[in-house]
C-alpha cells in the first residue's frame, strides 16, 4: 500500500476510537476549548475498504475558540439569522457554510454566486453593495446551509491545547489535511456536492478545503503526537461523562 494511503487508513481507523462522531443536536458546552475537527459527510465513504464513512474536513481555530467555531458552522445561535442589508451574514464568518452555499449556487446556475462571495464583515463592502443585496434570498440560503451541516455532516475531535501545535504550515493541521487530500483511494461519490464548487481545488481535492492539500503527509512523529491527542481525549470524554452523571 502507498504510504500515504496507509497513513491515511491509520487516522480514520485511530479517530474511529473515539466513539460515535458528534451529530446536531449537540451543546456547545459538550465541547473542549481547544482542538482539531474531522468531519464526515452522510453518502462519502472512504477508499481503504468497506464502507466506513471518510473524512471531508479537517479544521481547526486560534486559542480557546473551538466552541464558537462549531457554533458558527452550525448557527447555534439563531440571532445569526436577524441580520439585514446593514450587516454581515452567517457564512461571512465560516469559509465551511460559504464553500457549501458557493456549491449550491453553482448547481442551480445561480447568479447570486457573485454577491455570496463578497465578505460583508468589512464595512466598505457592506456601504457599497447593500442596496443591491437580496436579503431575503441570503436568508433562504442560509437556512438551506444550515439544513445540510445539521443533517449530513457529523465530527470526531482530538484535543491539542497548544495552538503552534494545531495550526497552519508548522502545525499538526497541515500534515492531516495533506495526508486525506493525497491519499488516491478515498474518492468522493458521484452524488458529492463538492463537485459543484466553482472552486477548482474542492473538486479535485475531494475535500472542503483549498489551504495544505499538497502538504506532506503525517510523520511518525506526528503518529505519536495523535496517539497522544487521542488518549487525551478518550480521558477528557470519560471525565465529563462522569461527571455529568
Amino acid at each position: 500500500m502507498h504510504a500515504t494511503n496507509e497513513s491515511c487508513r491509520w487516522l480514520h481507523e485511530r479517530l474511529e476510537s473515539l466513539g460515535s462522531a458528534v451529530r446536531y443536536p449537540f451543546s456547545l458546552d459538550n465541547l473542549p476549548l481547544n482542538g482539531i475537527n474531522f468531519f464526515y459527510e452522510e453518502g462519502e465513504v472512504w477508499g481503504h475498504g468497506g464502507s466506513k464513512p471518510r473524512i471531508v474536513r479537517i479544521g481547526t481555530h486560534r486559542d480557546v475558540n473551538f466552541r464558537s467555531r462549531m457554533g458558527e458552522h452550525f448557527l447555534t445561535s439563531e440571532s445569526s439569522m436577524q441580520f439585514d442589508a446593514t450587516k454581515s451574514r452567517p457564512h461571512d464568518r465560516s469559509i465551511f457554510r460559504k464553500n457549501l452555499g458557493r456549491a449550491l449556487l453553482t448547481l442551480n446556475g445561480d447568479p447570486y454566486l457573485e454577491m455570496w462571495n463578497r465578505d460583508f464583515t468589512r464595512d466598505e463592502i457592506k456601504v457599497q453593495y447593500r442596496r443591491v443585496r437580496n436579503v431575503e434570498k441570503e436568508k433562504d440560503l442560509e437556512s438551506k446551509v444550515t439544513g445540510i451541516l445539521r443533517k449530513r455532516f457529523s465530527f470526531r475531535f482530538i484535543i491539542v491545547s497548544n495552538q503552534t501545535e494545531r495550526m497552519g504550515k508548522s502545525g499538526l493541521e497541515s500534515r492531516l489535511i495533506g495526508t486525506a487530500a493525497r491519499c488516491d483511494e478515498c474518492r468522493p461519490s458521484n452524488s458529492w456536492l463538492g463537485l459543484s464548487s466553482p472552486v477548482e481545488k474542492i473538486r479535485s481535492g475531494h475535500l472542503w478545503l483549498v489551504q495544505h492539500l499538497n502538504s506532506p503527509p503525517i510523520s511518525d512523529e506526528d503518529r505519536g503526537k495523535i496517539t497522544s491527542a487521542i488518549a487525551i481525549t478518550k480521558d477528557w470524554l470519560e471525565s465529563f461523562i462522569q461527571g455529568q452523571s
